[in-house]
């Protein structure tokens, strides 16, 4: 992480950190390394050896990874995480695989973390045992009114235990970001476990849907990818005004970024 060099707070890709081989099949390149950071990290999780600096690295390794296919990274608003005193849920439209894998070297410097994820991610051969070692809240994404039931039970007892919770209220990975399908389940974890909340906009398709594979399809060095944090916000009373200055981020900064 001593190589994430920020400038006023925002962290640029280094236009020298491409290689014009890998830039010529990305995916390919790209895809046998993540391979191998995601083999290893499961030998050691096997072992109960995976540990949480092991997994902020290679998450930063992954960030290496596209760099060195020509993705370009913008990640700003991160001075929001350093001011926190406390876990907070953190919560923002959910696009691509890629926020899974690159948010924990992100966040976890300022406070560790976990994420609301569907049960399938923890049914992968092999990357199943990385992702049980770091405590994820799971849903079924079958039963709304069980899943958040999960969500708040479990989501609170990670909080309670000093770890941040991720959530994508979307209930699937989308390009498009629709309000209507952005539920509040966030906001009611936060206003449950009385901590602040913080907004997370994403755009990441250079990590596209896979058409058979969804959570692994092609990768596009020609998008950037942005990342902004926003400020967190205490919830009061039912949480709309608090929904409604979370939705209003996301929108503004992915309008920005077209």
């Amino acid at each position: 992480m001593e190589k994430m060099t920020l400038i006023d707070d925002r962290y640029l890709t280094d236009p020298q950190a491409a290689s014009r081989i890998c830039r010529l099949f990305p995916s390919l390149f790209y895809y046998s390394r993540m391979a191998g950071i995601v083999l290893r990290a499961s030998r050691l999780a096997k072992r109960n050896a995976y540990g949480d600096d092991l997994w902020v690295l290679d998450s930063w390794r992954i960030v290496e990874a596209l760099e060195r296919v020509g993705v370009r990274f913008s990640i700003e608003g991160r001075e929001y995480l350093r001011d926190l005193n406390g876990p907070c849920v953190i919560v923002g439209n959910h696009m691509s695989t890629l926020e899974t894998f690159v948010l924990p070297c992100l966040i976890w410097p300022f406070t560790k973390v976990t994420f609301v994820v569907k049960r399938s991610l923890v049914e992968y051969p092999v990357f199943r045992h990385v992702m049980v070692s770091r405590k994820p809240v799971l849903v079924e994404r079958i039963n709304p009114r069980e899943d958040f039931k999960v969500v708040m039970e479990e989501g609170k007892a990670r909080l309670g235990a000093g770890l941040s919770v991720v959530v994508f209220p979307q209930t699937t990975r989308t390009t498009r970001f629709d309000p209507e399908e952005f539920n509040s389940i966030g906001v009611k974890l936060a206003k449950r476990a009385g901590v602040p909340i913080l907004p997370v906009a994403l755009k990441t398709d250079a990590w596209s849907n896979g058409r058979f594979l969804k959570d692994f399809g092609p990768i596009n060095p020609d998008k950037m990818v942005h990342i902004a944090f926003g400020a967190p916000l205490e919830v009061t009373g039912n949480g709309q005004a608090e929904q409604e200055t979370i939705i209003g981020f996301i929108q503004e900064k992915l309008e920005s970024w077209t």
